[in-house]
């Protein structure tokens, strides 16, 4: 699940990705990491928090007017999508990636 909110004071969207319990794959998931162009596709940098019920949830902060390709990592080693991505791209190897497109500004 993807949550955006606007926040006027720092000209930033937080953004909430939560892969919940009920969308997560078939195995047991112990860690996730949210893996992206804004982190750099790097695998470690943007761990998400296991949550009581079983989500997994991680807030960034992304600027207005951009789309961001991202993917999960799971247990560090299997990719896994958002099923509530704003579209879908194909990726350089082979599997689309998930996109989040971050609405401009609101006007004052």
């Amino acid at each position: 699940m993807l949550k955006k909110r606007y926040v006027k004071t720092r000209d930033v969207y937080k953004v909430t990705f939560r892969l919940g319990k009920n969308e997560q794959p078939e195995y047991e998931v112990e860690t996730a990491h949210l893996v992206g162009d804004f982190n750099d596709w790097s695998r470690t940098d943007t761990p998400m928090r296991k949550l009581k019920n079983g989500d997994f949830k991680v807030n960034l902060d992304l600027e207005p007017g951009k789309k961001y390709e991202f993917r999960y990592l799971l247990n560090s080693k299997k990719w896994y999508n958002e099923w509530e991505a704003d579209e879908y791209i194909p990726g350089e190897f082979g599997k689309d990636n998930c996109v989040v497109e971050i609405p401009e500004a609101p006007s004052s």
